[in-house]
């Protein structure tokens, strides 16, 4: 199979389903920071040496390309999979109990310390992005509600996991100071 199709060099690309859109359609933006998230989840599990934490991030990362294609495919279809209730509560459960690890925030923190939170907040951020994007493409067509709950949960367990990866490399977190 060959990688090049020659279908989007006018600027338009293919929905699961075969319709046409241009390729800065709301749709294809909002999928498109989905997959710049996974892209970004798969940096800082390069980064990290957490095999905890990085077999849960490649259960998010799986789920995240469920996520793309329920994005990619406005109609109805047998075949495409869809973001469910239960992969909300996954993301759910993971925060339950990686915030037992943690100690309660008392205030703003920074993001960075270990490569790997780094990175991880990196995709928050990307994660929060998608999730704009999705709300703003949820006001002119339908968008399963799944979807905009599973990128809020994710981006709240995107938060933990920043700090969950620094409190086990032996940091605490950076408190913000006003200046």
């Amino acid at each position: 199979m060959k990688i090049y199709t020659r279908t989007g060099d006018n600027g338009e690309t293919g929905l699961f389903g075969g319709q046409r859109v241009r390729k800065d359609d709301l749709r294809v933006q909002a999928y498109g920071t989905v997959d710049e998230c996974n892209a970004a989840i798969g940096v800082a599990r390069a980064s990290g040496s957490d095999p905890a934490l990085d077999a849960v991030l490649a259960v998010v990362q799986n789920q995240l390309f469920v996520l793309g294609a329920d994005l990619a495919s406005p109609d109805e279809s047998p075949y495409i999979p869809r973001v469910t209730e239960e992969m909300t509560a996954f993301l759910e459960a993971q925060i339950d109990a990686m915030e037992a690890e943690l100690t309660p925030l008392k205030q703003f923190i920074l993001p960075g310390g270990t490569l790997m939170a780094a990175h991880l907040h990196l995709a928050r951020t990307v994660c929060r992005r998608a999730e704009r994007v999705t709300v703003t493409l949820a006001a002119e067509e339908s968008v399963r509600a799944e979807i905009l709950t599973y990128l809020n949960r994710l981006s709240d367990f995107l938060f933990v996991a920043a700090r969950v990866a620094n409190a086990r490399a032996g940091l605490g977190d950076v408190p913000w100071q006003k200046s």
